[in-house]
């Protein structure tokens, strides 16, 4: 439709973001009865063409995309690669905007763990990710999708090219999908062939350029470290984002300083093309248009803004110390633990207790301990959106109080808003409901006021936090949450905020004078981090294989044969029984929901067709099903 559809601006797009409720029509999908209005301002010239489709779709797709960001051989092997690239992966049943899962071959990785970024060897220190990044959370991976987080903590060995990103929303379950290696100047010429077909209202035939390449390096540019600055490093991420990271991988306050006077420098440059800039923890990745900004062009401007930067030696910014409420093991956070038990990974490590895991990962004595360490520490944010929606990636400043964890293997399907988990030695709270991996310790207020100015969200930004704020949490219970969470988006309840500053030079200073102190904290939990790796290897919990639809020895043909009086109740879809909510004995009536089954990420109730008892129960909580699989036998209530 040529015109546009006149909806409200926010956060300057028109764009619907359902998950977050905003945005678009309303914040939500459109239903039958809603009045769609054109811009005014081209409604005279507004015309509606319907195109018939150039070909009909497949379940098999090729997929351009360019190597990169993260490859062989500094996380990946040569071999993990080359199996990459030549697998047909499954679109998995737990898939949606937010993320398209693949099941496939599972890496050999080129790293034994990612050290204080977790203990698998897909963690990395926080950094920013584009839409159509390929994101190994653990060993299964995942298509970012238009709803993804802007930011995480995994590996990303492809990116999916502009022009062939709007394959994702074509892909179904069951799918299955071939990432096809091009170069940076196929990915331009295909953007430049879709635009013009676009403008035309014409189609075009991206087949014939699906020709597979040689994948080159993710990186671009590499400068080693000198004695006074750390070594730089340009990244391939996509054909409209570019990745550039500081130092070695580790944690290093220093360096997010480093990217923090980088992004400002990037700001005042002003540069044609740029669209966004998203500082992680030692990386700031630039998205830009590529038909007006050239990469070659934004690389030489970068590299140069690069090598005039002041010293960051002396630098102190402005700060705030937040203090939150948060509800310690809150009971929301042990659903969701027990949801991913049932339907994702029912021998994971850190479950059923994350709190638990915690404890023995860092070797401390006691739970107790655990929350003593959290409630005392005082948390750098470091990025923002991390995950959703102003949610904080955040570090301790105290060595001594940083939790080393690792994240789920794999991640969450489902995380309740505002849950606060730990996740390598970073903190987050979750900006709303959706997929995560950080082990959880408990739940705050909300970090996102999507409709609302207050005290705490104010100057037009729906955002709470700010970078290098300072987050410290007190222990509420989880009635009084409840309370502050109904009052606080409101305006009824006011958080208690600092004024402060943070020097760099100060915290250098603090990190010399208990040196002795944060080395032995560190032997200790580095000792209780190999000790976890090892029974790990031992007992088989480090790989995690996640089935194929075709891999579960179901016989779709077999059924239970039915009594002519009675009536099976069959699944519509594929997916994972998450719930069981009827019994056998019990009464039903037509359209009360019987089950619930998880599926490309949504929960589907299945409902009873007519007025019944239910007789038999064919299936189990936590069980793959396939559409069509008996699920209960009903006998009909006699009229």
């Amino acid at each position: 439709m040529r015109g546009g559809i006149d909806v409200p601006l926010y956060l300057g797009s028109r764009s619907t973001f359902s998950l977050g409720l905003f945005g678009g029509h309303a914040g939500r999908a459109l239903l039958a009865g809603d009045v769609l209005h054109v811009d005014a301002m081209v409604a005279k010239e507004a015309c509606f063409e319907t195109i018939t489709p150039y070909r009909s779709f497949t379940n098999e797709w090729r997929i351009g995309v360019l190597y990169g960001p993260h490859g062989a051989p500094d996380f990946f092997t040569n071999e993990d690669i080359k199996a990459f690239f030549e697998a047909r992966w499954e679109v998995h049943y737990n898939s949606n905007r937010t993320g398209v899962r693949l099941i496939g071959p599972k890496p050999t990785w080129a790293r034994s763990d990612g050290g204080e970024a977790g203990l698998h060897p897909s963690n990395i220190h926080d950094t920013a990710y584009a839409i159509g990044a390929v994101d190994f959370t653990g060993d299964m991976p995942v298509i970012l999708g238009p709803d993804g987080p802007s930011l995480g903590g995994f590996v990303c060995p492809v990116t999916i090219v502009s022009a062939e990103l709007w394959k994702i929303g074509q892909l179904r379950a069951g799918d299955t999908v071939t990432f096809v290696p091009i170069c940076h100047d196929e990915a331009m010429q295909m953007l430049r062939l879709q635009d013009e077909a676009l403008c035309s209202l014409k189609t075009y035939d991206e087949r014939a350029m699906l020709c597979e390449k040689e994948i080159g390096s993710p990186v671009l540019y590499y400068d080693e470290s000198s004695a006074l600055l750390p070594s730089v490093t340009f990244r391939q991420s996509g054909d409209s984002n570019l990745l550039i990271e500081y130092g070695e991988m580790q944690l290093d306050i220093s360096l997010r300083f480093r990217i923090h006077v980088l992004m400002q420098a990037v700001v005042d440059a002003n540069i044609h093309g740029v669209i966004e800039l998203t500082p992680g923890i030692r990386s700031l990745q630039i998205h830009f248009n590529p038909r007006l900004c050239e990469r070659e062009a934004l690389m030489q401007t970068v590299q140069s803004l690069e090598l005039s930067l002041p010293s960051i030696e002396d630098i102190e910014v402005p700060a705030r110390i937040v203090h939150l409420p948060l509800s310690w093991d809150d009971e929301q956070t042990r659903i969701a633990i027990d949801k991913y038990m049932k339907i994702v990974r029912p021998d994971a490590p850190w479950c059923p207790s994350n709190i638990e895991f915690i404890r023995r990962i860092n070797g401390l004595e006691s739970i107790d301990e655990v929350k003593r360490i959290l409630f005392e520490a005082s948390y750098l944010v470091m990025g923002l959106g991390d995950v959703y929606l102003g949610a904080p990636v955040a570090t301790p400043l105290d060595p001594r109080h940083r939790l080393v964890t690792t994240k789920y293997n794999p991640a969450r399907t489902w995380t309740p808003e505002n849950a606060v988990g730990i996740g390598g030695a970073y903190m987050c709270v979750y900006g709303m409901e959706g997929p995560g991996g950080y082990q959880f310790v408990g739940r705050t207020v909300q970090m996102w006021n999507r409709h609302r100015q207050t005290e705490d969200f104010k100057e037009g930004k729906p955002w709470l936090l700010r970078f290098f704020d300072q987050i410290r949490f007190y222990e509420v219970s989880a009635e009084e949450l409840l309370r502050l969470r109904e009052d606080f988006p409101r305006g009824r309840a006011k958080l208690r905020i600092e004024e402060t500053t943070f020097s760099l030079k100060k915290y250098q200073t603090f990190l010399d004078e208990n040196e002795t102190t944060i080395k032995a904290f560190k032997a200790t939990q580095q000792h209780a981090f190999e000790e976890e790796r090892n029974m790990w290897e031992r007992t088989g919990l480090a790989n995690f294989t996640s089935q194929s639809a075709h891999e579960e020895h179901h016989d779709e043909s077999a059924s239970v044969v039915i009594d002519d009086d009675k009536e099976a109740v069959e699944a519509p879809i594929q997916g994972n029984l998450w719930k069981i909510l009827a019994k056998v004995g019990h009464t039903v009536k037509e359209g009360e929901p019987l089950a619930i089954v998880e599926s490309m990420k949504m929960e589907v109730e299945i409902e009873s067709p007519e007025d019944g008892v239910i007789v038999d129960i064919l299936c189990e909580e936590g069980e793959s099903i396939y559409a069509g699989k008996q699920l209960f036998i009903l006998e009909p209530l006699k009229a």
